[in-house]
């Protein structure tokens, strides 16, 4: 993910469903970030992020919000890219037409990434078929059925979107993550 960002040459960015912040802790760690915002609808997740941050010195301005990413009157403007890490599943799929209007009609920045599990991979990881990596999933999918939502999600929103495997590949399942760049082409009217 931090590649991904760095690549796309993000410098506000915010993390969405950023949870007890894995991600979060390792943005603030570096020095190309000008502002950071964790996004989380669990107060108590929120709070244990800002518990783990508060003794790390950084340059960034730092902004945690509580409540939801759909939420349209959520202020998340001013940043150029929006990152979802292994949160899209946790969303239900009659639910993901608003993911893409929060994202790609109401706030638009320039990058928005989303990592999900690659649900081809389970099988390796001992999951019979059906079985989910966590209680909380709603769906997982294959590469196959991602790029189409993704794709579809491009298309219709006047962006390009690049796909990356996270994680070690294994022949014809992928990798255990899978992650979709969209980078938006030109401004919306």
């Amino acid at each position: 993910m931090v590649d991904a960002l760095v690549r796309c040459g993000a410098r506000r960015v915010a993390d969405l469903g950023c949870g007890p912040g894995p991600l979060f802790e390792r943005l603030i760690r570096e020095d190309r970030f000008d502002a950071l915002t964790g996004v989380e609808l669990r107060l108590g997740d929120l709070d244990t992020l800002k518990a783990r941050v508060a003794s790390i010195e950084t340059r960034a301005e730092l902004r945690f919000i509580h409540g939801s990413f759909l939420d349209p009157a959520l202020d998340l403007g001013g940043h150029d890219a929006f990152v979802m890490l292994e949160t899209l599943e946790h969303i239900e799929p009659d639910a993901l037409s608003q993911v893409e209007r929060a994202f790609f009609v109401l706030r638009q920045p320039r990058t928005v990434i989303i990592t999900t599990p690659n649900a081809d991979y389970n099988p390796l990881l001992g999951l019979k078929p059906g079985r989910k990596r966590h209680w909380d999933h709603r769906f997982e999918w294959g590469r196959e059925r991602f790029r189409h939502w993704a794709n579809g999600v491009a298309d219709r929103n006047g962006c390009a979107v690049r796909f990356d495997d996270v994680g070690p590949c294994a022949a014809g399942l992928g990798a255990p993550t899978q992650m979709a760049a969209f980078e938006r082409r030109e401004p919306r009217p």
